[in-house]
């Protein structure tokens, strides 16, 4: 974890965040449903860049800092941005502008990981009020060293970004050959027999989030996937938790299996990364894993392959449809188990299916490799955070 030891930092010049920039707060606007609207311009919250916007309120070179509902506590997931040009930032992030003294790319990656596990107040939602905003105490040295600095991490985080981007670019060949060989599965072109999901599985449930919940967490035992961890055809567990033995067996009907298809539950409609209906295929052990009761778990049975309907659960085509049917408010809906019993799945011949199977693990291959390299510079970025800021 970084943290901040400063008798032990090779930097001796210590400043308090107010010293350095201005705070830009008070200028920030909250976007409500009524006058969102879809455009070009990032809209920030706490989490970084939350949607786009056809309005803007901020055109400058600034550093966000989350003031509640961030990543406190993360080291994998930053709690500050660096934003350039037209943006609009809510009232969850702090706006900073650097001063003449500090180069607004160092501020940034001095506040990324910053622990503020002891500034910050609430139980259930964490802020990082202004006033203890002000005090936080980063190093600052000369100019000169600041820019030796970001060249060395922009030189890593670049790698990092590479990899990514390879790696999407891998995901979206998947999806074209899978639209190739099986058109849009919602629209269903090519005519294939269609049966609810719920035929096609052997269970379909949602998990439990025991009583007392975060209470329940232990430092090691069995994997409990919330979901947080389950993305687009991926399973974070860069956040994840752990429950032990005896919760885990009074929950069997939702431990994990093998290739069982994890789709997460509710979500907002409104933003980029909506958790709403994202889907992973679990590729651990036979329970080594549970789920708590945002997550549903599909066991299917071996009239279809898994990685062949994964695909189209994560696919634009049944996002849109997964939009459409959710029920709830405004903003935040839910999936209902009912909903995701009856998602309607093409069914083309299975060897097809296993067709479009190998060539997914022949991908999969390809991003292996990449994520070796991926990991190898996130650790090396790590060292550095860890080496210039403590």
């Amino acid at each position: 974890m970084f943290c901040r030891s400063w008798g032990d930092c090779w930097m001796s010049k210590l400043v308090f965040l107010e010293d350095v920039c201005d705070i830009l707060d008070s200028q920030r606007v909250p976007v409500t449903s009524k006058n969102r609207n879809k455009g070009i311009y990032p809209y920030y919250g706490a989490n970084g860049v939350q949607d786009y916007v056809d309005d803007y309120i901020f055109d400058d070179e600034l550093v966000l800092l989350a003031e509640d509902g961030g990543n406190f506590g993360s080291t994998e997931k930053p709690i500050a941005y660096r934003t350039s040009g037209k943006c609009w930032v809510n009232n969850h992030a702090h706006v900073l502008k650097a001063k003449e003294c500090i180069d607004v790319d160092y501020l940034c990656y001095s506040l990324m990981f910053y622990n503020v596990s002891s500034i910050v107040n609430g139980a259930t939602r964490q802020k990082l009020n202004q006033s203890m905003m002000r005090k936080m105490i980063i190093p600052l040295p000369e100019m000169n060293e600041q820019h030796i600095i970001v060249s060395k991490l922009d030189k890593v985080t670049n790698a990092i970004k590479l990899c990514n981007t390879i790696l999407e670019k891998l995901d979206l060949l998947v999806k074209s050959q899978f639209v190739e060989m099986f058109g849009d599965p919602i629209d269903n072109p090519n005519g294939w027999n269609v049966k609810p999901l719920k035929e096609l599985s052997s269970l379909i449930t949602n998990g439990n989030t025991p009583k007392g919940g975060s209470e329940n967490y232990i430092d090691n035992g069995v994997t409990f996937l919330r979901s947080q961890n389950i993305w687009r055809n991926k399973i974070d567990l860069s956040d994840v938790v752990y429950i032990d033995e005896i919760t885990h067996r009074k929950m069997q009907k939702s431990s994990v299996r093998y290739k069982d298809i994890l789709i997460t539950k509710t979500g907002r409609v409104n933003t980029e990364n909506s958790s709403l209906g994202r889907a992973a295929l679990f590729l651990g052990k036979d329970g080594t894993a549970n789920i708590n009761g945002h997550v549903y778990l599909v066991r299917l049975n071996n009239s279809v392959v898994p990685e062949y309907v994964v695909t189209i659960l994560t696919g634009e085509a049944y996002r849109k449809y997964i939009r459409k049917v959710c029920v709830g408010g405004i903003d935040k809906r839910q999936i209902n188990l009912d909903q995701v019993e009856d998602f309607p799945i093409i069914l083309p011949p299975i060897e097809q299916q296993n067709q479009f199977a190998d060539f997914v693990k022949t991908i999969d291959k390809s991003k292996l490799a990449v994520k070796k390299t991926l990991e190898k510079a996130e650790t090396l970025k790590k060292t550095l955070m860890q080496e210039y800021f403590g």
